[in-house]
């Protein structure tokens, strides 16, 4: 199974990005599934029922949410009537929607996609994600259930990520961790044969501040005080994510590449 993983959308143009490239990307690559962490899609802070109707209808099967995921009030409702949007396994126990959820692929094939949220460094205290992670791995079982099985660990630091990476390698087809909207350089096939990369990066613009424009990060740092409200960035953004190939029998990776297409970053995208 040839699947591609992009992260966090930002704003307006992230949005932008999406429609306007992700078909392309996913014609290119021969993709049979497509999961968008949609997160800071709506005014960098959430996701709105109709922005997550545009990722899906630029090409996204899933979209995955984040510490943002109830932001925009309407997912509360919306993310209940539409189960390809997947919020975190250890949020909030009442909290709407799913964490986990298998989707049917091409030829009969079937992917598990699950989300969590990592406890280091982050502002909530959020349920323990490795045994939330543990409980789906065992439910759905990699290659006597499902042909592929994504993890999107949402987290701060990268021990952490990497740690989840670990704990699921060999149980999971691949790993990706997002919210630090910062691509890095560790695309890798495990020992035991889990995709691993600690963050995906963000598709948004990257002259900014991770997505935001400049100025008022940039003012909080040097000065300490706040004048206005951080607002996204809108010059050409970056696709920035993970491919992964798998094998439909074992569920393992056979190959893994990290994703940067268009906008200022350096551009990864294999042949």
């Amino acid at each position: 199974m040839r699947i591609l993983f992009l992260g966090d959308v930002m704003g307006r143009s992230g949005r932008r990005a999406i429609t306007e490239g992700l078909a392309d990307l996913r014609a290119r690559l021969r993709t049979d599934f497509v999961v968008v962490n949609g997160e800071n899609s709506s005014g960098g802070m959430g996701l709105t029922g109709a922005h997550a109707n545009v990722l899906f209808e630029a090409g996204a099967d899933c979209v995955t949410l984040g510490d943002h995921a109830f932001d925009q009030k309407d997912m509360l409702t919306h993310i209940g009537n539409d189960d390809r949007i997947i919020r975190p396994l250890n949020f909030a126990k009442d909290a709407p929607g799913r964490g986990a959820r298998v989707f049917e692929v091409s030829r009969g094939r079937t992917i598990l996609v699950v989300q969590a949220l990592g406890q280091v460094f982050m502002k909530r205290p959020f349920a323990d994600p490795f045994s939330a992670v543990e409980a789906e791995l065992k439910r759905v079982p990699l290659g006597a259930r499902v042909n592929a099985t994504l993890v999107d660990f949402h987290a701060e630091a990268t021990s952490e990520k990497m740690a989840m990476g670990h704990w699921c390698d060999g149980r999971a087809s691949m790993v990706v961790g997002t919210h630090t909207h910062v691509p890095t350089g560790d695309a890798q096939i495990l020992t035991k044969g889990t995709a691993f990369m600690s963050d995906a990066g963000m598709c948004g613009d990257y002259d900014s501040v991770i997505g935001m424009e400049k100025a008022e990060p940039m003012r909080r740092f040097i000065t300490g005080m706040q004048k206005t409200r951080f607002t996204p960035a809108e010059g050409p953004a970056t696709l920035s994510g993970f491919f992964v190939e798998t094998d439909d029998r074992t569920g393992k990776a056979k190959s893994c590449h990290a994703i940067r297409v268009g906008g200022r970053l350096a551009q990864s995208c294999p042949e």
